[in-house]
């Protein structure tokens, strides 16, 4: 489901869950209102080639995916972050999300993961091993090439658009 302005607050505060489990393997520092800052927001309401999607599941909300598009200059998408609530974890709620938002744009995506963020890294390489067509690539950076040590995948998904909501 695709986030309204509407909607802009809400994603702003599943971003806060987000940051929070992120602040176990990254130096993320609260701020004095007692938030974690996320510098990009406002560009998933102002920039064409970035979107913004909350994962449900039976109707409640579930997580968040924002993609961004044309990240290497060749079409491409880019997943830059991807949230689902630790409880709907373990259950698929991920892997459906992560196919549908593929379905949107088939063609060539990226996903990177940190090297300290074990389940993101088995769940990316599951859900690419199944859903890509073709090789995937695989490229690991680490410091000082990159801010922490990551893995980043390349790779190809077949199919036709999805409808885009009216």
């Amino acid at each position: 489901m695709t986030v309204d302005e509407a909607d802009r607050s809400v994603l702003a505060n599943l971003i806060q869950f987000y940051l929070y489990d992120f602040s176990d393997i990254r130096d993320l520092a609260l701020t004095w209102h007692g938030t974690f800052t996320y510098r990009h927001l406002d560009g998933y309401f102002t920039e064409a080639d970035r979107e913004a999607h909350f994962i449900t599941v039976d109707g409640r909300l579930a997580g968040f995916a924002l993609i961004r598009g044309d990240v290497d200059g060749d079409g491409s998408w880019n997943v830059a972050e991807f949230f689902v609530a630790r409880g709907h974890r373990r259950q698929g709620v991920a892997r459906e999300a992560a196919r549908r938002l593929f379905a949107r744009h088939p063609g060539v995506w990226t996903l990177s993961f940190d090297h300290s963020n074990a389940p993101a890294a088995a769940l990316w390489r599951s859900v690419v091993s199944t859903l890509a067509v073709g090789p995937v690539g695989e490229i690991d950076r680490h410091p000082p090439e990159a801010a922490v040590a990551s893995t980043r995948l390349r790779f190809r998904v077949a199919g036709e658009p999805a409808p885009r909501p009216r």
